[in-house]
Order: structure tokens, then sequence, then C-alpha cells
């Protein structure tokens, strides 16, 4: 009776062991970021090593990494990029425009989470998801991608240019809202333009 009790308090004790191990912090994998990149809906610091391999070390990412700024703003070569992996991945839910579906508008002046008047938060948002059926695409997207996309969100906007807090001063004087129907040619020169390599 005695070997039965220590063995069933053993059992026990080890199995509280185990729970209490898995509530204590777990080491969060260091961000190569000098931009403070969190997870919208929990706080928690991305994991930018948990992406797809390419696209990770291009001048625009190494920019906006260490800046927090998207450089792909207005840079038509990667607006073109962006707007086709929009079409792709984000207009099913957002709208072919980003008048939104069953996802919010992305065109206006408000943000379900403000974070996303920055392009810190809306990378963020992109990558980590949030809330409702919003997933992350950090697996399905470069970081290269997102960027693109976000550009290409901006460029959707059609709010008030003093909301675009996205945008520096001397874009604020040369912004002009999306019209439907704008087009960019196939190859224009920037950021994001083919490199020549087949």
């Amino acid at each position: 009776m005695i070997q039965r009790r220590t063995a069933l308090g053993a059992s026990l004790g080890l199995v509280i062991l185990i729970a209490g191990l898995g509530a204590l912090p777990r080491a969060t994998t260091a961000q190569s970021s000098a931009v403070d990149l969190r997870n919208i809906v929990t706080g928690e610091k991305l994991d930018l090593s948990d992406v797809l391999p390419e696209g990770k070390d291009t001048p625009g990412v190494k920019q906006f990494l260490s800046t927090g700024h998207n450089p792909y703003i207005t840079d038509a070569s990667c607006l073109k990029k962006g707007e086709q992996t929009f079409l792709a991945a984000c207009s099913g839910c957002h709208g072919h425009i980003g008048e939104g579906k069953i996802g919010p508008g992305l065109a206006d002046n408000y943000w379900t989470y403000p974070q996303n008047t920055t392009d810190a938060g809306l990378f963020s948002t992109v990558f980590g998801g949030a809330n409702g059926q919003m997933g992350p695409h950090n697996e399905s997207l470069t970081i290269d991608d997102m960027l693109q996309v976000t550009a290409w969100v901006r460029h959707l906007y059609t709010g008030p240019v003093k909301d675009a807090e996205w945008l520096n001063d001397d874009q604020k004087k040369k912004y002009t809202p999306y019209k439907l129907g704008e087009t960019f040619p196939d190859d224009p020169p920037g950021m994001c333009a083919k490199s020549g390599k087949s």
C-alpha cells in the first residue's frame, strides 16, 4: 500500500512539474530588426526568422527593418508587383480596390487597428495576422512581397492626406488619391524592377 501511494505521489508530482514547466515563459527568437515589430493582437515580438527564405535581404527590406518606413510606397515598380500580389492574396477578403468584403476596407482613414497607420504596424498585421479571418501571411508571402502589398494598400488610400501618417511631408504635397483604372507600365524602373536575371 505504501509503495502504491509513493508511486502515485511520484507520478502526480511529475505531472505537476511538467505542467508547471509548460507555463514558464519561453525564450523568443531575437528579432533581426531595429524596429519593434509586434503581433497586432498578442503584442508578442514577431519572429522574423519564421518566413519564406527568399526576399529577406533586398535593399527595400533592409531599409524597412532599419527605419520602419516602407521605401516602396511611391515606387511604381513596387506598386505594380504589390497590386498583383494584393489581387491574388488579399482581394478575396478586402475587395479589389480595398473597399472591403468579409475583411475591412483598406482605402479610407478608418483602421481597425490604430497601429496600421504606421508602415511597421500594417506590416505587422500582414505578417502576423489579426482577429477574425485575417491569418498570418509569413508563410505564404516573402517579407519583400509583404512590403510591396502594403505599399499597394497605401496607394489605394482615398482618405484625407492629413490622416496619411505613413507619408512624409514631401509625399503629402505630391499625394493624389487612387483613381479606379489607374495602371502602371509593365516594368517601370525602381527598387522592385526586374534585375535582368532569368
